[in-house]
């Protein structure tokens, strides 16, 4: 293993024990003007920036509330989440590669800021689909985005007690946010409908095994035609991503600021996944930056694999990706010394722009871009 040092010229690489961590798998593998919804207790008045429009409704639907206790323990909990991680790993090269790289330079514990999952909004396969797992595990939902050019919708959900503490890494360490989003299917074509409720049809209850199928890395639908599939991706990139991976984990977030070295800048993190030769999104920028400056993201772009579809075709489609994110302190805070600051110090929820852009991770032309 080498370990990459910074210097005033770029990075110089000396010795460093091997990468032991659960983060890789033990065998190698072979957003615009719109409108956010918030979802607290009690309404409040409408706000706006210049990027986006923030409603705040009333109380949560009853279809996202959490429980009063976990219904299953910590370690099952845990254990899923690592096999859904797995399944990531052996698909997504590149998300394991950036992963080893970073700790060979950053020894601490790498912390997810969240994991993210897509999927269709029709027949029992949308949002509350994979969410249940995680309210039964006393997750709560948190805002609603919308993204209407791309006919999508998302919903995060923060960990019990917005207790972001814990030791390890990755799915070992902080437990993360979720953020799940769904394809509005009703607003699309007649034909992209149809082929969406053929496959959903297909699965039939198999909405209530997401967590399952993403932890075992299968469809609950039947592997689909792949004239449907390009049908599908002419009109929705996000749709016919879906229709081929399912309620497979979408993507991981590293948390920079929580890295002990100069890595911690996402400035730095950029530049030295670059320098090492690694994609990035350039989707509006490689940095996605908030109105308010305090959430700043990247990401790559995601590898790609053989699909062996149903007519004995077998293409190359779209995988996952990896992201990085760093929360800034909140201006109330600014004072508190850099040694007490904790994660509820930070700069919180998600960002209709920056999550818009990100969604471009998986995209033909970023996927072209990336081959150039």
């Amino acid at each position: 293993m080498m370990m990459l040092k910074m210097n005033s010229t770029g990075f110089s690489i000396t010795k460093s024990k091997p990468f032991s961590s659960s983060l890789i798998p033990t065998t190698s593998p072979n957003l615009f003007t719109s409108t956010r919804i918030a979802v607290p207790t009690k309404p409040i008045s409408v706000g706006i920036t210049k990027r986006c429009l923030t409603v705040v409704s009333g109380s949560k639907s009853d279809e996202f509330q959490s429980v009063s206790a976990p219904q299953v323990s910590e370690s099952f909990f845990r254990s899923v989440l690592a096999r859904m991680e797995k399944v990531y790993l052996r698909r997504n090269p590149t998300a394991g590669a950036i992963l080893e790289l970073v700790h060979s330079f950053d020894a601490s514990p790498i912390c997810y800021d969240h994991l993210a999952f897509r999927t269709f909004g029709v027949d029992g396969h949308g949002i509350n689909s994979m969410a249940k797992f995680f309210l039964e595990f006393g997750y709560t939902a948190k805002e609603e985005l919308r993204f209407p050019a791309k006919k999508l919708k998302a919903l995060w959900f923060a960990p019990p007690g917005d207790n972001f503490s814990g030791n390890g890494s990755g799915v070992n360490g902080p437990l993360p946010r979720v953020f799940i989003s769904e394809l509005l299917v009703h607003e699309m074509s007649s034909r992209a409908q149809e082929i969406i409720r053929k496959y959903t049809n297909l699965s039939g209850s198999g909405g209530n095994y997401a967590a399952l199928a993403s932890a075992i890395g299968s469809l609950t639908w039947e592997k689909p035609l792949l004239s449907e599939f390009q049908e599908l991706a002419r009109e929705s990139e996000y749709a016919a991503w879906t229709l081929v991976n399912g309620y497979a984990l979408n993507h991981v977030t590293i948390s920079t600021h929580r890295l002990k070295s100069d890595l911690k800048s996402i400035y730095n993190l950029n530049r030295f996944i670059e320098e090492n030769g690694f994609k990035l999104n350039s989707e509006g920028g490689v940095l996605k930056v908030s109105p308010d400056g305090l959430l700043l993201q990247s990401s790559t772009v995601a590898d790609s694999s053989v699909f062996d579809f149903a007519d004995g075709t077998s293409e190359a489609v779209p995988r996952s990706y990896i992201e990085f994110a760093e929360r800034l302190v909140l201006p109330q805070y600014k004072n508190v010394p850099e040694r007490e600051i904790e994660e509820f110090h930070r700069r919180d929820g998600f960002e209709v722009g920056n999550a818009d852009k990100i969604f471009e991770s998986t995209s033909k032309d970023q996927l072209t871009r990336k081959a150039a």
